[in-house]
């Protein structure tokens, strides 16, 4: 009796046409002579700034769909602006200002746009657009006591956030209410309390951490339910040993990031996955810890932190200011070797993401697909998370050998907690320490 040849699943067929996409493009350069390769490396700075200032000033009939999503419009763009170096002349910044702040609810938090209800996440985009702006009209423009307010209704007894009135409780609204919270200076133990319970529940087998208790592992849930423990002091308390394993299983043959198992590789990933490893090199201490005492995962007890506090570091014997934690963070010394391949992400960005047709700006999630703003945003912040991943720290420029294609690719460094450029946390963390 014959066997029968099996039959390739949907979700097989869609992995080889990727697969087969990416490898056209990959042979294509391969087989290139060294000056075309040289140009397809290069990222397109002054197309993808053509593209970005056309969607701040004006954006056609279609982008209707996405009204309850001006906020994050803005922060898509503005923040692909600054990561390309650039900034805005004083018109755009007093029109997108004044547009924010008409988002802005008189009783906390902004909406999706004008007379919108409150959500965390537009607000989460709203105040990072306005820091990223910088200054003081922008930064003052931020009603913190009403915001603190409106966080205080979302919060729920099991530690977590509702996005809205009535809305959905999620690792993403954890994240964006802590991230708000801290950058603004008012993060404080009414907010921070339970929330490690919360995401500890919505890390799953797999090591990843899902939208919810009994979901799936996510990328984008696993950076937010990672960055909220730091920034909660509480990161010791995750399986950080079995999330590493399902991260660096993430990258795949086409040189990205795919957000879970079994699915395709998308652009945006770049950060939400590449940004994950730019955590953890700052809190290997504590994978270390893991290691010598697993039994100790999951628990609140203190007892497994190292000597990072020494250094200004993430944790303390007794009280937290929590409003430090993101400051020291950043200026920690990371203490974990290299965890995913920069320079295969690099190329996947460069090659896959841009467009073939070199007269056109914007990124995008992969080869077939078309440039948006929110690829955009994201393959940006993980080209940055590439160029300076092998560094000691955000603020020194990586050597040539750590970047793919010319050294004038280089982008403007983030904080990888807040996903905003480094020297706009900067003075927003002075900004609001002072006010």
């Amino acid at each position: 009796m014959e066997s029968e040849i099996p039959v390739p699943t949907v979700t097989e067929r869609e992995q080889w046409m990727v697969e087969n996409n990416a490898f056209q493009i990959y042979n294509h350069f391969a087989n290139s002579s060294r000056n075309v390769k040289s140009q397809l490396l290069k990222l397109r700075r002054d197309k993808h700034l053509e593209y970005l200032f056309g969607g701040l000033k004006h954006l056609g009939s279609s982008f209707c769909v996405l009204d309850a999503n001006r906020p994050w419009l803005c922060y898509w763009i503005l923040h692909s602006i600054a990561l390309l170096g650039e900034y805005l002349d004083s018109e755009l910044e007093c029109n997108t200002i004044d547009f924010l702040g008409r988002c802005q609810d008189q009783d906390g938090g902004y909406g999706g746009g004008p007379g919108q209800m409150p959500h965390l996440a537009t607000t989460y985009a709203a105040v990072n657009s306005l820091i990223t702006i910088g200054g003081h009209e922008a930064l003052s423009s931020i009603n913190r006591s009403t915001l603190y307010m409106f966080l205080q209704r979302m919060k729920q007894p099991s530690g977590g956030f509702r996005m809205h009135d009535g809305g959905e409780i999620d690792v993403r609204a954890c994240y964006t209410a802590i991230s708000v919270a801290s950058i603004l200076n008012i993060l404080d133990d009414e907010l921070v309390q339970n929330v490690g319970n919360y995401i500890l529940s919505c890390q799953t087998y797999e090591g990843g951490i899902g939208g919810e208790p009994n979901s799936e592992a996510h990328g984008g849930y696993t950076f937010c339910g990672l960055a909220t423990m730091i920034l909660i002091n509480e990161v010791h308390r995750l399986d950080l040993s079995r999330l590493i394993d399902w991260l660096v299983f993430r990258q795949g043959r086409e040189c990205g990031f795919q957000g879970r198992t079994n699915k395709l590789v998308d652009g945006c990933y770049s950060f939400w996955q590449g940004g994950s490893f730019a955590l953890l090199r700052r809190v290997g201490s504590f994978i270390d810890e893991q290691l010598v005492r697993p039994d100790d995962v999951g628990r609140c007890s203190t007892s497994t932190v190292s000597d990072i506090p020494e250094q200004g570091g993430l944790n303390a014997s007794f009280h937290v200011n929590y409003n430090d934690i993101g400051h020291n963070f950043i200026t920690t010394c990371p203490v974990m070797e290299h965890l995913f391949n920069s320079h295969a992400l690099q190329q996947y960005i460069l090659l896959c993401t841009q467009s073939m047709q070199v007269q056109e700006g914007g990124l995008r999630d992969k080869p077939g697909k078309a440039r948006d703003y929110y690829h955009t945003c994201y393959c940006l912040s993980g080209l940055s998370v590439c160029h300076y991943y092998q560094s000691e720290d955000e603020e020194t420029p990586p050597r040539p050998s750590t970047m793919l294609g010319p050294y004038s690719n280089l982008l403007d460094s983030v904080h990888p907690i807040f996903n905003v450029v480094l020297k706009k946390y900067y003075e927003a963390h002075e900004f609001f320490r002072r006010d």
